[in-house]
């Protein structure tokens, strides 16, 4: 999918963030649809970045209190959401949930990014690829797992279209599985990260 597929013609009432990752992304698919930006969620910053912590009841629970809903704002309307990324998975489904909770009649996902299918080694700590929720289900079963309306992520093409130095300049393995140095074993990097 590309930029121009994902400003597409759904009717909402407005575009939110998941705060802070899609901040600037849901700022420039406000302006582009024409559609009203209002930030619906708030956001607890004593919570880092969920994906990468270790255990999956670590990671959900992290999930259930980064996050709140202006519920007077949400409730009965259609509502963009725009994040940054889908990993595993656990945390956009919790995400969306909250806004379903709160009464929104329709939730759509934007994706700032390609669907995330293949390990990076690169120094984000997500090596394993049955972890990776694009890694094993098709885009109609990440849009029913999350619990979403509709699902659209950025291409590829669309990603390194907005970018200033040429496409070879830029590292996209996490997404087509090109990796510009060869991965090292998992059993080595393990052992550089001090795991047994």
């Amino acid at each position: 999918m590309r930029y121009d597929d994902l400003i597409s013609s759904i009717d909402a009432d407005f575009v939110t963030p998941i705060p802070d990752s899609g901040l600037y992304a849901a700022q420039g698919y406000a302006e582009e649809s024409k559609i009203p930006y209002k930030m619906a969620y708030v956001r607890n910053h004593y919570v880092g970045r969920t994906f990468i912590q270790p255990t999956q009841d670590q990671r959900s629970s992290s999930v259930e209190i980064k996050l709140a809903v202006l519920k007077d704002m949400v409730k009965g309307k259609r509502v963009i959401v725009v994040d940054d990324s889908v990993i595993r998975g656990t945390t956009s489904r919790s995400r969306i949930r909250l806004l379903r909770d709160a009464g929104a009649k329709e939730v759509h996902l934007r994706v700032s990014c390609p669907p995330t299918k293949n390990p990076c080694y690169y120094g984000i700590d997500f090596p394993d690829p049955k972890d990776l929720i694009a890694s094993n289900h098709t885009l109609e079963e990440i849009r029913k797992h999350i619990g979403v309306d509709t699902l659209g992520y950025l291409s590829v093409e669309g990603m390194l279209s907005a970018v200033s130095q040429p496409k070879e300049s830029y590292c996209t393995a996490c997404w087509t599985g090109k990796y510009p140095v060869p991965p090292v074993d998992d059993m080595i990097k393990d052992m550089h990260e001090g795991k047994k």
